[in-house]
Formats: C-alpha cells, structure tokens, sequence
C-alpha cells in the first residue's frame, strides 16, 4: 500500500477540480493547470476532496498511484501558492538584473549573459546577488532555475558561481607548498 497514494488531497476554499476521464483540470487563485493520468490509476473527486485509487493489484499501477497523487497535490499547491526557486550569486563582481522580459547577468565572462525568460515563471532580483524564480508549475520553475545555475555552477575550491539557496558547497583544499 502507497503511503502517500492513500492520503486524499484536499481543495482549499476557492480552488475547483473538474475531472474528465483520466485529466484533471484545476483552477485556482493564480492560475489553471491540468494533469493526465495513466490508465493505471483512477482519479475521483468526493466534495473537497480528490482521490487517487490504483487499477488492479499489478505493480505498475502501485507505482502510478503515488506518482499521480503527488502530481494532483502539485497541481493544488501550484495555483494557490506556487513554487519558487532562490539562488544566489557569488563572486567579485558577479551581479544580476532585469531588463524587461530578460535577465541579465555578469558573471566574469568577457560579455553579459541574457537569459530569455520563458512563459509562466516569473524572475525577480531583490538584490544584485539574488534570483528569484517562481511560478505555478513545479517542473518548469525548477527547470528554469537550473539553467540559470547551468551558466557558472559553483566551483569547490572559492565557492564562487551560482548556487541555490539552501544548496552547500563541499570546498576542496589547495594546493600546498
């Protein structure tokens, strides 16, 4: 039995879910996004409640059943909170800021690098050394985050590059006389 397939999703106040077939389609504060299943599992929705129930006793639809529910508990969280990534920039003179709908970073490079923001993910520098990546869709807010990380992963032995928040960096010793 799937711990986490068990447990239903709740629907906050203000947050509706249709379901037609194996897709589900939820709405809510910041936006709409939808989910389609595989036809291993079934998804039901009870009042305020959605349920994800397995179709038959094989192992891939044990290995759908928590997968899917993840996903839908995704889907929820997505429009009321949304996901965000943090990432900081570290470095003599590394520095980044907005430029209409690009990110402009200078990251010791002989040029600026432009980042062309994609659809549905919004980037904000509270500071020069600070990126803030959000949106409601969990996979491209994370994806984003990491091809920004992509243009100068932290190095082991400064600790200069871009790194996410919370991430720490394993620092190397130099060389020795």
């Amino acid at each position: 039995m799937s711990r986490i397939g068990k447990r239903p999703v709740e629907l906050p106040s203000g947050v509706t879910a249709t379901i037609s077939g194996q897709s589900v389609e939820v709405k809510g504060p910041k936006g709409t996004r939808s989910f389609t299943a595989t036809d291993d599992v079934q998804i039901a929705q009870e009042g305020d409640t959605l349920t994800v129930t397995p179709r038959g006793n094989s192992k891939r639809a044990r290995q759908q059943w928590g997968m899917s529910r993840t996903m839908v508990g995704n889907l929820v969280h997505g429009v009321t909170q949304g996901f965000k990534r943090e990432l900081e920039l570290s470095g003599v003179g590394y520095r980044a800021q907005m430029q209409g709908n690009k990110l402009k970073m200078s990251l010791g490079y002989s040029h600026d690098v432009e980042f062309e923001i994609p659809e549905g993910v919004t980037i904000t520098t509270p500071k020069q050394t600070e990126i803030v990546v959000e949106g409601i869709d969990q996979q491209l807010v994370g994806q984003v985050a990491a091809n920004i990380r992509e243009w100068r992963r932290p190095e082991p032995y400064k600790g200069k590059g871009i790194r996410y928040k919370e991430e720490y960096i394993l620092r190397k010793e130099g060389k020795k006389k």
